[in-house]
């Protein structure tokens, strides 16, 4: 069997990136040899073997010159005498050269720099390679990889968005749209995650990209590796844990689950990950004197996270309504609640609604109204029953939203391309 090359790009550290993992291994074990390249960052090794014909690099993110306080004054001495020592032979072009220069000590000046840094050394990693199929993860990727396949290159393109790249938080300008319409004409296959998102594509470009769930894998019934987090956290184990795992960021509704804490009746709120503003968060809940009622726990490794998870009594998908992106997501920690049996209050969106309704594994409310949400844990909480039944499904539902299912999905879009990757051979 002839391994075919995968060269993968990823806009992020690649610590805590489930999606990209599950995708990754699973073309590693299916005949394929993948190179994934991330961003490095300090306490991460360059080079990491996650799994065999599965390896990680890490490109750095520094720029010459540029690098720490003593670098930028040396940049700005040299850059001074050079300007005064050819002042007088090229006065209109030093000063244009300056004037060019100037802004790339300040602060976005130097961000776009250690961007620009960042792009060049992906795509140099990526034309080293020569894969048989290159695969770019979200916008932010895809013309490293469209270089590297098409400009450069004869390979076959694969764009998994995971994103709605054209609305969603903090991606407000046109040029996003521009540079993804532009940018699919070199694409072979797109991906998206599920028939919500898929629909919009088909509306804004004219075709229905290939769909390709987010659901996790079965997480085994293993009581004895459960982490106790009512020890942990210093709280009577007489009260439900009703927890929110995941990115602390804006629009997932979490300022609403603190403004609930005070009508509901029984449970402490914990919240596992970090983010933007979860300073913020810890601030408003000192506040409004909820320190006792509302606790907080850094990101964990993806791997240990289920042990954390079956700690709940109820977990939160309380995703607002501010962009299209929110509004047709799936999203990661409805199904990672359920592969824990844990029921979840969730939104009310199109593709969240469909599966708790269907499947009986949790509430639907409005995630903006903190009263309704305080409602629905109460409702839960003060009926074990109920709670009981809702678990079962959750355990239930488990063999239809599952990775060892989907992945064969994935696999099949990958084989298709195997047969044009050996005709072009």
């Amino acid at each position: 069997m002839v391994v075919k090359k995968v060269g993968m790009f990823v806009w992020n550290y690649f610590t805590n990136d489930a999606r990209v993992t599950r995708e990754c291994t699973a073309l590693s074990e299916n005949g394929y040899d993948v190179d994934l390249v991330a961003i490095h960052q300090a306490g991460l090794p360059e080079m990491e073997q996650q799994k065999e014909h599965f390896q990680v690099y890490r490109v750095q993110k520094t720029v010459p010159f540029l690098t720490g306080l003593r670098a930028n004054w040396y940049s700005l001495i040299i850059l001074a005498l050079c300007y005064l020592v050819l002042w007088w032979w090229m006065p209109i072009v030093m000063s244009l050269l300056f004037v060019l220069v100037l802004p790339l000590f300040l602060k976005k000046g130097r961000s776009f720099l250690f961007r620009a840094s960042i792009f060049v050394r992906m795509v140099r990693f990526g034309m080293r390679g020569e894969y048989d199929i290159y695969h770019a993860n979200d916008l932010n990727t895809l013309l490293q990889a469209v270089i590297c396949a098409k400009w450069f290159g004869r390979s076959h393109l694969v764009y998994d968005s995971h994103e709605v790249q054209t609305s969603r938080m903090g991606y407000n300008s046109r040029f996003y749209g521009i540079a993804e319409r532009f940018l699919l004409r070199f694409v072979d296959v797109c991906i998206h995650e599920n028939d919500t998102r898929a629909a919009y594509i088909e509306k804004l470009y004219g075709f229905y990209p290939k769909v390709v769930h987010n659901y996790p894998f079965v997480t085994e019934d293993t009581s004895h590796d459960e982490i106790d987090l009512s020890t942990m956290l210093g709280i009577d184990g007489e009260e439900p844990i009703l927890l929110y795992q995941g990115g602390i960021q804006v629009g997932r509704g979490l300022d609403k689950l603190i403004k609930a804490v005070p009508h509901i009746k029984k449970g402490i709120v914990v919240f596992i990950g970090d983010g933007r503003i979860k300073v913020e968060l810890e601030d408003m809940v000192a506040r409004m004197g909820l320190a006792n009622r509302v606790k907080f726990l850094p990101k964990v490794a993806l791997a240990e996270l289920p042990m954390y998870t079956k700690n709940a009594y109820i977990g939160f998908q309380l995703l607002n309504n501010s962009c299209f992106n929110h509004y047709s997501a799936s999203s990661n920690k409805l199904f990672e609640y359920m592969m824990a049996g844990v029921p979840v209050i969730a939104c009310d969106f199109p593709e969240i609604k469909q599966v708790v309704k269907t499947h009986q594994t949790g509430i639907v409310v409005d995630s903006h109204s903190p009263l309704a949400i305080a409602a629905a844990v109460n409702q839960v909480v003060q009926a074990p029953r109920m709670r009981a039944k809702l678990s079962e499904n959750c355990l239930k539902a488990r063999k239809f939203f599952n990775w060892e299912q989907e992945q064969e999905v994935f696999l099949k879009i990958y084989q298709e391309l195997d047969v044009k990757v050996s005709a072009r051979s």
